[in-house]
């Protein structure tokens, strides 16, 4: 039985049919099955113009997921440029969330310890902690005198 040839456009959309990708991805992913730069492109081209694959979408859904996840911005915007996503899109994907960094860096931290630590190196760990997460150098210290108040 011989195997069926599939379009770009075919193995992009079962892909997208469990979740979002960004263009990047996908030109990966089908270059990865062996279809033409070319053949991709216009597939991909079409897919945007018809609304089933959207950089801007994705990037909305990916912030939604990793602030689930208590992941500060350093570290989503970092993740959305290795997957191709331009940093205006990011920007905006992040603005339209408008978490307050501040009171995640507290819940990521206050859910993980149960103290800021009494010796300097438990102090650097939990901070450590929240650096790895994303969070900046300003979250981290106000994180580190709240995390545990209830009122961040």
């Amino acid at each position: 039985m011989d195997k069926q040839e599939t379009t770009p456009r075919d193995d992009a959309i079962r892909l997208l049919a469990r979740r979002d990708y960004s263009r990047a991805e996908l030109v990966s992913r089908l270059t990865t099955r062996g279809h033409e730069r070319a053949d991709i492109a216009l597939a991909l081209d079409g897919l945007a113009e018809e609304g089933l694959q959207s950089d801007a979408r994705f990037a909305e859904q990916f912030v939604r997921s990793r602030l689930s996840r208590g992941q500060g911005a350093m570290k989503i915007r970092a993740e959305l440029s290795s997957r191709g996503v331009t940093d205006e899109l990011v920007g905006e994907a992040l603005e339209s969330e408008a978490p307050n960094w501040h009171r995640l860096a507290c819940e990521a931290l206050a859910k993980r310890f149960d103290s800021p630590g009494r010796e300097p190196r438990e102090r650097a760990k939990r901070e450590r902690f929240l650096a790895s997460r994303g969070f900046d150098f300003d979250q981290v210290r106000h994180a580190m005198a709240h995390a545990w108040d209830m009122d961040y």
